[in-house]
């Protein structure tokens, strides 16, 4: 995808298109942005004006436009109905994917996940949990079928966190992650709509209520990426500050096929990966790994 700029409106507005940019008109000020150059838009403001204009427009260009709540928590979100020119074929072929296959590619997910997790808790001075969890790796199966997952989660939490931490709880700690996941989710959510899939039909999540099952696929071996930069920002209290740093996360530079890439651009090219895995175009095996620390 072209967007690398991940754009937060936080304060009253009015955003407009003229020409092939997003105008964003304050009181004060006026500030214009190509279309291009765009990768998501996130609204921190409820006192914020949008055209119909500029949500077609955005649409168009595949440009992801979350909406958040009262507290400035994402709770929405609008992308195109038709992301790519073959459609149609790319969902036939979505319903085509076999279970071997989506097996195999959610065991290489998983396996990704879990050495992200004790990469983090190795850069983060937690070296002996973080070699438990490089053990699990290598026992997790096609399908995960011995939930792997799962295990290495509560370790991985209990380590990075804490004993006494737990995901259920409402805490702001949580929300912070939850914050950086929502994130996480929008982009992922953008480069299959663009790639003209379906969000809803998952290899493993198929949840009946959940929109996004296949997002909560792919986006799994990026949450370390979260749980990092929460654990190096949050100092108690789930700040402005602490949601834009989580914003810019899909700026960040990480170590991929070779050089340093934005995490926006990995996640588009990781999902690229296991849209051929699937579709038994490329090698469960040859999907492209990445660093988070």
């Amino acid at each position: 995808m072209s967007g690398f700029r991940n754009i937060v409106i936080a304060n009253p507005c009015k955003l407009q298109y003229k020409g092939g940019y997003m105008v964003v008109r304050r009181e004060d000020d006026t500030t214009k942005v190509h279309l291009s150059e765009i990768s998501s838009v996130v609204l921190q403001s409820n006192q914020v004006f949008v055209s119909a204009y500029l949500l077609s427009e955005l649409a168009k260009a595949k440009v992801a436009f979350v909406v958040s709540d009262e507290k400035c928590d994402p709770v929405g979100q609008y992308l195109p109905l038709y992301g790519a020119h073959n459609t149609s074929k790319r969902i036939s072929e979505q319903l085509d994917w076999g279970e071997p296959v989506k097996k195999r590619v959610w065991q290489r997910i998983v396996r990704d996940k879990i050495a992200h997790q004790a990469d983090v808790l190795h850069a983060r001075a937690r070296e002996e949990q973080g070699r438990m969890l490089r053990d699990i790796v290598a026992e997790v199966r096609s399908g995960d079928t011995t939930n792997r997952e799962g295990h290495a989660a509560r370790l991985y939490f209990s380590s990075l966190f804490g004993p006494s931490f737990s995901r259920d709880e409402d805490t702001s700690l949580n929300a912070a992650l939850n914050y950086g996941y929502a994130v996480l989710l929008s982009s992922v959510n953008r480069e299959i709509v663009a790639r003209g899939y379906l969000t809803q039909t998952g290899i493993c999540h198929r949840n009946e209520f959940n929109q996004f099952n296949l997002s909560c696929d792919f986006m799994e071996p990026f949450r370390p990426l979260v749980d990092r930069v929460v654990f190096d920002n949050f100092d108690g209290d789930f700040t402005k500050e602490t949601k834009l740093i989580l914003v810019d996360m899909l700026n960040h530079g990480i170590a991929y096929r070779g050089g340093t890439y934005r995490v926006g651009s990995v996640i588009s090219l990781y999902v690229a990966d296991c849209f051929k895995a699937l579709s038994r175009r490329l090698s469960v095996d040859e999907i492209e790994s990445f660093d988070v620390v």
